[in-house]
């Protein structure tokens, strides 16, 4: 290191928002409930708008209730089997204590996917109509997640000397990456603004779904060398765990593409 560590931002930032006796309200927390409430907001809008098939209000409060728990199963689950399968055995209670961080994002696309399928069959709708919308509404909550990454100082950065470098004390005094944002940006803000330009108008089923993924894989395998090395995030052929899992996403993701872009103009969906 050739910078003192003074000319970069120490991280301060408490992960309780409020202490209520035994209550903690977390930012963490926080992020994921402004998520979902973003996420209510722009299905309700897309109804209205023509683009979502349901018939009322109340079903997309049921489609956001079956989002809401395949990302919250299928996150906490997947973090425990891709990052800490030795919490399964050893501290089975921490699984449900999703306010205090460790989540998958793949693990909760798994979940969605599950829980949409099931949302799909109950209202009789197209799976893949739900899941383009299901991915336009989902994306601002990716941001949001990150930022409570970010805020809890977890998944922290390489080692490294930019200017806008952060020291994380609770993991060293050395300055490192902000990759939480810098994944807070491209998988939440981009992909988020690519999404509004393309989902204006209805779409061949499934291709919103796919250029998300596409999207996500590519930025996630981009930005996850920036991530600070660990044995938890390690997997095989030298790759992150992260970009190991998204070659599975992308490559369903392009054939849900190629699938929506040889359809018919006519057999559209949200």
């Amino acid at each position: 290191m050739t910078s003192a560590p003074h000319q970069f931002w120490v991280h301060n930032l408490h992960p309780i928002i409020l202490q209520l006796g035994p209550l903690a309200v977390r930012w963490y927390g926080l992020m994921y409930i402004v998520g979902f409430a973003i996420a209510y907001w722009l299905l309700t809008r897309r109804r209205i708008a023509g683009l979502l098939d349901l018939r009322d209000a109340h079903s997309v409060q049921d489609m956001l209730f079956y989002g809401f728990c395949g990302v919250l199963i299928g996150g906490r689950l997947g973090h425990c089997l891709f990052y800490e399968p030795a919490m399964l055995l050893t501290r089975p209670w921490e699984i449900v204590m999703v306010w205090t961080g460790g989540m998958s994002s793949h693990g909760g696309f798994a979940g969605v996917l599950i829980a949409f399928a099931l949302f799909a069959r109950r209202h009789r709708v197209s799976f893949l109509h739900v899941l383009d919308n299901g991915v336009v509404a989902a994306t601002p909550g990716l941001f949001f997640g990150r930022l409570g990454n970010f805020i809890n100082g977890e998944l922290c950065g390489t080692v490294t000397t930019v200017p806008w470098a952060v020291i994380f004390p609770e993991v060293d005094r050395q300055p490192r990456h902000p990759v939480q944002l810098y994944q807070a940006f491209t998988e939440g803000a981009v992909i988020f603004a690519v999404l509004m330009v393309i989902g204006r108008k209805r779409r061949p089923e499934g291709l919103l779904a796919g250029v998300f993924g596409i999207a996500y894989s590519c930025l996630r395998m981009l930005t996850e060398p920036y991530r600070a090395r660990s044995i938890e995030l390690a997997g095989p052929f030298g790759l992150t765990q992260g970009q190991f899992l998204s070659l599975f996403s992308l490559a369903l993701s392009v054939y849900l593409c190629v699938r929506a872009l040889l359809k018919r103009p006519a057999a559209s969906a949200g």
